[in-house]
């Protein structure tokens, strides 16, 4: 069972003894959870001018992937660690600890013209297959359904591929892009287009679509009825201290929760 240390566990701050020195942070990882970290370390560094932190993507993958080689002090996740990944940084000498700081749904988004408005897991899974071509076999106009997908890096694509395809292979000719933000960005510019995202990156550019009848919100992130919910993560190599743990103590604080919500996620404390 995937165990995370939630906002409902406020982090502790263990003794630290001394004066604070100068320090830099490094933050790699999920897209999905980047707005949240970018503005949580805006509002850290102006209440800790001495302290310098580096925000950057890549993917939860990618972010794991440093936290095991010891290239970030805190990876961003949109998903848990795989067993693979634990066995990999134990093998190193270190146990990433995992932070639950926020919840989020995956949202499917098509062009606004797009007149479908909900969508079952099962064709879902058939589009993203190939098996479902068209638009007008769920409801639609009668045009070719074009696919855009993530990468395979991506902590998003992996809740996509568990949730909806459920272990099959997106279809060949989808459309791979790096990020929540060049999905938006795709599905906007083409009408035929079908995408998924964090509920944090939903504009107006996009529609989004219900799943199972269930619409993607926060309340119904919350509550576990929307279909494609799930947590997102902060991982440290071992327990934090220091400013790494006083980082991760301002996200799960009042403040740092209520930044996760005007970034558009949903807060669990």
């Amino acid at each position: 069972m995937k165990k995370f240390i939630a906002g409902a566990i406020l982090v502790a701050t263990l003794a630290v003894s001394g004066t604070a020195f100068a320090a830099e942070l490094v933050i790699k990882g999920s897209t999905t959870v980047l707005p949240i970290a970018q503005s949580a370390a805006e509002k850290y560094m102006t209440a800790h001018p001495e302290v310098a932190i580096t925000v950057s993507g890549g993917g939860s993958g990618n972010g794991i992937k440093a936290i095991i080689d010891g290239t970030t002090d805190i990876a961003d996740s949109s998903r848990f660690i795989k067993n693979e990944e634990v066995k990999a940084a134990v093998e190193k000498g270190t146990y990433p600890v995992p932070f639950g700081i926020a919840m989020d749904a995956l949202i499917p988004v098509v062009h606004p013209s797009n007149p479908v408005q909900d969508l079952s897991i099962e064709q879902l899974k058939k589009i993203y297959m190939g098996e479902i071509k068209n638009w007008k076999d769920v409801g639609g106009s009668n045009k070719p359904i074009a696919i855009v997908s993530r990468d395979t890096s991506s902590g998003t694509y992996e809740t996509w591929e568990s949730k909806i395809l459920q272990g099959e292979r997106v279809d060949k000719r989808a459309l791979i892009v790096a990020s929540n933000g060049a999905m938006v960005q795709t599905v906007a510019k083409n009408e035929n287009a079908v995408g998924y995202i964090g509920l944090g990156y939903l504009n107006d550019s996009v529609k989004s679509l219900k799943v199972e009848g269930i619409s993607g919100n926060k309340e119904n992130a919350l509550n576990g009825t929307f279909p494609v919910s799930r947590y997102l993560y902060m991982f440290t190599k071992g327990w934090p201290s220091g400013d790494i743990l006083n980082f991760i103590n301002f996200v799960l604080s009042d403040e740092g929760q209520k930044l996760v919500g005007e970034a558009g996620f949903v807060p669990i404390r």
